[in-house]
């Protein structure tokens, strides 16, 4: 049954992958901290620090994750278009990495930042896939 949904399973792994690469980076830049507290972020940091950008980017993953991914899901339980499941996947998936490495790379308090476009990619991929799932629900 899932066959047919191969390139968005492995869109959805590489979300997920990107998930687990960010919590890996920011675990290691907070240790790296001379002071620390396991599990705690200064709240003194800001974007001018790498150990605060890393923090958010995974934080920030970990908020829309689940909004995208759930619907993504329940598309292929639905029997939706694969190619149009397929886009939105792959689209979510590399806004997401292109916000991460902005988020990493960019110090900026400014908004919209470099990394805001992707971020309104991402969003509009997850509107994507809850209407493609309504859609198939309903159709």
């Amino acid at each position: 049954m899932f066959a047919v949904y191969t390139y968005s399973i492995a869109g959805l792994l590489v979300i997920s992958l990107t998930v687990f690469v960010q919590n890996i980076v920011a675990a290691v830049a907070h240790r790296k901290q001379s002071h620390y507290i396991p599990g705690k972020v200064s709240e003194e940091l800001s974007h001018d620090s790498f150990v605060f950008r890393s923090h958010r980017t995974f934080h920030n993953s970990l908020e829309n994750i689940h909004q995208f991914a759930l619907p993504a899901l329940l598309c292929m339980f639905l029997g939706a278009q694969t190619d149009v499941l397929a886009i939105l996947v792959w689209a979510f998936a590399v806004s997401r990495i292109i916000h991460m490495a902005l988020y990493y790379a960019v110090a900026t308090e400014k908004n919209p930042s470099p990394r805001s476009y992707f971020y309104m990619i991402g969003a509009l991929c997850t509107l994507g896939v809850y209407g493609l799932a309504f859609i198939n629900l309903f159709i």
